[in-house]
């Protein structure tokens, strides 16, 4: 057949696709996503209370990773009862309209030790923007524990509307931080 050799160097040049990372169960009840905002110069600090994530990973199989992360919006608290009331409302996440925030990686980094960056895209209030996660990572066997930090715009999702748009009360960096415990699935 001479059409073998031909074949064979497509298959030879052809890309290696990645096996899956193993899948990761979140321990909710010790894992947090939480940020911290600013008003009037004082900090505002915050969690969200439910969240999940379907989580694929592996530090001898980046390709093979994956994170798609939901956050439910509603269920946002701060400790403080009147600025809870507003979070939810249109001004700021519009949780009747968006329910969801969103984190899909697209690919991720090493950066040496047990230091990664994922790469992927948040959408909040139907905003995608392209995001860098930096996070530590430490696996201990089965277990796992990731800390990240990311710090976010809040105009660029059009978080905070008509008087609150402007970062002169409420300043436009928010920090996220990040903390997951995890088990290997299965």
């Amino acid at each position: 057949m001479r059409y073998a050799p031909l074949a064979a160097l497509v298959l030879i040049a052809a890309p290696a696709v990645a096996a899956p990372a193993p899948a990761w169960t979140i321990d909710k009840a010790s894992s947090q996503v939480t940020f911290v905002a600013s008003m009037n110069g004082q900090p505002i600090n915050g969690s969200f209370r439910r969240f999940d994530a379907r989580i694929a990973f592996d530090p001898a199989n980046l390709a093979g990773s994956s994170v798609t992360a939901v956050i439910d919006i509603a269920s946002v608290a701060t400790g403080d009862a009147t600025r809870d009331e507003s979070l939810p409302t249109p001004d700021w996440f519009n949780v009747k309209v968006f329910p969801r925030a969103t984190f899909v990686s697209k690919s991720f980094k090493s950066l040496g030790g047990n230091r990664y960056q994922a790469l992927g895209t948040l959408t909040i209030r139907g905003v995608a923007r392209p995001v860098a996660l930096p996070f530590q990572l430490a696996i201990n066997g089965n277990a796992a524990q990731m800390r990240g930090t990311l710090t976010i715009d809040r105009p660029w999702f059009g978080i905070g509307q008509g008087q609150f748009a402007s970062p002169d009360t409420v300043a436009a960096a928010v920090k996220i931080n990040i903390a997951i415990n995890a088990r290997k699935a299965g």
